[in-house]
């Protein structure tokens, strides 16, 4: 039988409640991307609508890697998908992570615009995925120069870690004067408001991890307890939590303090149970 648009029912109702779309990685095993995000914003009450840009059997630490970054047309099609459910106009924030390739990144960009156009309200709230001390850069070629380019300008709130915060300014931010610099060179391209994570800076206490809130003149310092881990996924984790407070109309310094102290919680609990994935559950996220 034809297809006919006139025989579809009226859409169903929304629902009331703050809403996030979030466009991000997804994993079989392990708690990066939408495995550490998607939860945490749901047990805070927030509806998600989750677009995937890989399905991978794990992040790529492991020995062995399956699965692969979706085609950016895959992408473009979930997107559009978003759209004829209404779920531009009924969302209060746009997050996008780990973006998987360059021509994804072009299909996210182009997405964002769009959607800005159709909800004025609808705030970008981009984390910058590139890389981290350690590994370094580890995205595909391209999606440094794209999200510097065009994801950043077009964000409403940036939160990258201390080695993307650098790499996104082309400036050093070891000690909280150079941070705020690099800060302040971002923001000029768009992003009024900078959150920076996992900051060590000159004079941050040797058992301390640092988050630094940037927004206009206003720097904000959160200290939490440094634990001997580093599990993959606490920035998509901290994104989540921040959007899902952001969505839930927490202004940024405390959506901020509520987001570090949650994966602090997560942490303690990932580092008591010996685990090399984070171990998310609802109390430590909603203490």
């Amino acid at each position: 039988m034809p297809y006919d648009d006139r025989q579809r029912e009226p859409p169903p109702a929304l629902g009331k409640g703050p809403r996030i779309i979030s466009i991000q990685s997804q994993v079989v095993h392990g708690s990066v991307g939408h495995n550490a995000a998607l939860f945490p914003m749901q047990a805070l009450g927030v509806a998600v609508a989750a677009v995937p840009t890989t399905l991978l059997s794990n992040h790529p630490r492991y020995p062995t890697l399956r699965g692969r970054v979706l085609d950016a047309p895959l992408v473009a099609d979930l997107l559009l998908g978003v759209a004829e459910r209404g779920l531009i106009e009924a969302s209060s924030i746009l997050l996008t992570g780990y973006l998987g390739s360059a021509e994804i990144g072009a299909v996210v960009g182009d997405f964002v615009d769009r959607a800005k156009a159709r909800n004025p309200q609808l705030a970008y709230l981009c984390d910058p995925v590139i890389g981290d001390d350690e590994p370094g850069v580890f995205v595909a070629p391209g999606l440094v120069d794209l999200i510097r380019d065009r994801l950043v300008p077009a964000a409403a709130i940036l939160t990258p870690n201390q080695f993307e915060l650098e790499i996104l300014a082309g400036a050093p931010a070891r000690d909280i004067y150079a941070l705020r610099r690099a800060a302040a060179l971002i923001s000029a391209r768009g992003p009024g408001r900078v959150v920076v994570t996992g900051c060590a800076l000159a004079d941050t206490p040797r058992d301390c991890i640092e988050t630094v809130v940037c927004e206009s003149d206003v720097i904000h310092r959160i200290a939490t307890v440094r634990l001997p881990i580093r599990p993959n996924g606490a920035g998509d984790l901290f994104a989540g939590l921040l959007a899902a407070h952001l969505a839930r109309g927490r202004p940024l310094i405390a959506a901020s303090e509520s987001a570090a102290r949650g994966v602090s919680s997560v942490l303690a609990r990932t580092l008591a149970e010996g685990s090399y994935e984070l171990r998310i559950v609802a109390e430590d996220i909603l203490s």
